[in-house]
C-alpha cells in the first residue's frame, strides 16, 4: 500500500482519489473547500488543511486543479507542496496546464532534489469512475517505472510519451479533438432534430455506425435530452482551449475548425452556460440556426446584364495612372 496525495479535489481529483482507494491505498487530500474534503474522508480518505500538509503525509502527490495561477500555488507557494515535502517525495501534476508551466514545475521541483511526473489524465469524469481513462506521462524513465505501477492499480492504460511537456501536449491534442467531436455531435444531433428524426433512434444508429465517437457516446444522450450535468465544465474547458490555441501558435501549427469551436463554445458560456458540461454547446449552435431561419435570403436579380453595344466592344478603357 502506497500514501498517495491530492491537491484538488474536484470532480476529475475526486474520480481519480477513489480510484487509488479502490485501489487500497491510503489516499490524503487537500482543497479549498470543505465539501469536498467531506467527500473525501466519506470514501475513505483522509483530511489535510494544506498542500504542504499532503506532502508531509504521502509518499508522491497527485495535483488536479482548475487553473494554471492555482497549479503553481500548490506546488510552489508558502503553503505549498515544497513547502511540506519530505525527501524522496515525487510531485505528480494532472492539471491541465501549458508545457511552459510544466517544464518550469518541474525545474523548480528538481532543484529541491525531488521527483516531478507530468502526467495529465485522459478522459471524462465517468470514464475515469469506470476505469477506463488513462495517464499520459511525461519525466525521467526510470521515475515513470516507479510509480507507473501505482498508476496503473487507479487506470489500467498507463503510457509513458517522452520527456517533461511532452505528455501535457498530448494532453492538449487530445482535448483538441474532444472539443471538435463534442461540437459535431451537437451539431449532427442538432440536425437530426430539425429534420423531425427520431432522437433515440438517431444516436442508436449513430452509435452503432462508422460515425460514432467516444464523445458522441457520452455526449449525445446530454445533448439530445437537453441536459447538462457537467463531466467536463465548460468554464474549465475554455481554459483548455485558449491552451491549445497557445501552444498551436508556439509551433505554427493552423487550428481552423478549433477556432470556429472556439466562438460557439465561448457563446455558450457568455449564455450563461459555463458550469455545464462543454456539451451545452448545442444551445449555441440551436440559436445560431435560429438566427439563420430568421434572417431573409437576399433579393437575387433578375434582370440579365446589358450587352455591350457594337461600338463599344473594340474600344480601349483608358489606362488609368
Amino acid at each position: 500500500m502506497t500514501t498517495v496525495g491530492i491537491v484538488g479535489l474536484g470532480l476529475l481529483g475526486s474520480a481519480i482519489a477513489s480510484r487509488f482507494i479502490k485501489a487500497g491505498h491510503a489516499v490524503v487530500g487537500f482543497d479549498i473547500l470543505p465539501a469536498r474534503v467531506a467527500a473525501l474522508t466519506a470514501m475513505g480518505g483522509k483530511a489535510a488543511p494544506s498542500a504542504a500538509a499532503v506532502a508531509q503525509s504521502a509518499e508522491a502527490v497527485c495535483t488536479l486543479l482548475p487553473s494554471l495561477a492555482a497549479a503553481e500555488k500548490a506546488v510552489l507557494g508558502r503553503d505549498g507542496i515544497l513547502a511540506g515535502a519530505r525527501p524522496g517525495l515525487t510531485v505528480i501534476q494532472m492539471s491541465t496546464i501549458s508545457p511552459t508551466l510544466t517544464e518550469r514545475l518541474a525545474r523548480e521541483v528538481a532543484d529541491k532534489g525531488l521527483g516531478f511526473l507530468d502526467c495529465p489524465v485522459s478522459g471524462t469524469t465517468s470514464m475515469i469512475d469506470r476505469g477506463d481513462g488513462s495517464f499520459l506521462v511525461g519525466g525521467e524513465r526510470g521515475l515513470y517505472e516507479r510509480w507507473c505501477p501505482v498508476l496503473e492499480s487507479a487506470l489500467p492504460r498507463v503510457v509513458h510519451v517522452g520527456r517533461v511537456g511532452q505528455a501535457m501536449t498530448l494532453k492538449l491534442v487530445a482535448n483538441l479533438l474532444v472539443a471538435l467531436h463534442s461540437a459535431a455531435a451537437a451539431e449532427a444531433l442538432t440536425l437530426a432534430r430539425k429534420a423531425g428524426l427520431d432522437l433515440d433512434l438517431a444516436l442508436d444508429v449513430l452509435n452503432s455506425s462508422a460515425a460514432t465517437s467516444a464523445m458522441l457516446r457520452v455526449r449525445g444522450p446530454m445533448i439530445i435530452g437537453g441536459q447538462f450535468p457537467a463531466q467536463m465544465k465548460l468554464d474549465l474547458f475554455m481554459k483548455d482551449i485558449h491552451l491549445m490555441q497557445d501552444a498551436a501558435a508556439a509551433v505554427g501549427a493552423p487550428l481552423p475548425f478549433t477556432d470556429l469551436a472556439e466562438r460557439l463554445y465561448a457563446a455558450a458560456q457568455a449564455a450563461g452556460h459555463g458550469g455545464e458540461d462543454l456539451a451545452v454547446v448545442v444551445t449555441a449552435i440551436e440559436k445560431h440556426a435560429a438566427g439563420r431561419r430568421k434572417a431573409p435570403r437576399p433579393a437575387t436579380s433578375t434582370r440579365r446584364r446589358a450587352k455591350p453595344s457594337p461600338k463599344s466592344r473594340g474600344r480601349r478603357r483608358p489606362r488609368h495612372r
